[in-house]
C-alpha cells in the first residue's frame, strides 16, 4: 500500500496555470510513490488555510502534502504542518520532513 499525500495550492497564485500545477503535483506524486488522494484548491480570502489543511491530512491519515512552490503555503513554511506531514515543493523538489522537525524540535523544546 503506498503512503497517501495531498496536494495543495492557492488558485490566486496559480491563475491561468492551475490545470499545470495539478498536474505536476500528480506527477511528482507519483514519481515518488504517492497515492495522491485529492488536491485542495484554497484562494487567499480562505480563512486559515493552513489549519484547515492539517484538518484534512489528519483526517485522511496523509504522510505529505505537495505543492507547486512554497509561496502557496506562505511566506514561511507553516511549522505546524511539517510537524504533521511531510511538505514537498514541486519547482524545487524541496522536502520539508516532518522527521527532521520532530528530532530538532525536541533539541530546542524549553
Amino acid at each position: 500500500m503506498k503512503p497517501i499525500a495531498i496536494g495543495y495550492l492557492r488558485s490566486d497564485l496559480s491563475g491561468a496555470a492551475q490545470n499545470w500545477d495539478e498536474i505536476r503535483i500528480r506527477s511528482l506524486a507519483k514519481r515518488y510513490g504517492y497515492d495522491l488522494a485529492k488536491t485542495i484548491v484554497f484562494t487567499a480570502r480562505t480563512a486559515d488555510p493552513v489549519t484547515g489543511l492539517i484538518t484534512i491530512v489528519r483526517r485522511i491519515n496523509a504522510e505529505a502534502v505537495l505543492a507547486p512552490h512554497r509561496r502557496h503555503l506562505g511566506v514561511e513554511i507553516p511549522l505546524a504542518l511539517v510537524g504533521t506531514c511531510d511538505v514537498i515543493t514541486v519547482d524545487d523538489e524541496s522536502t520539508y520532513a516532518r522527521s527532521y522537525f520532530a528530532v530538532h524540535d525536541r533539541m530546542f523544546a524549553p
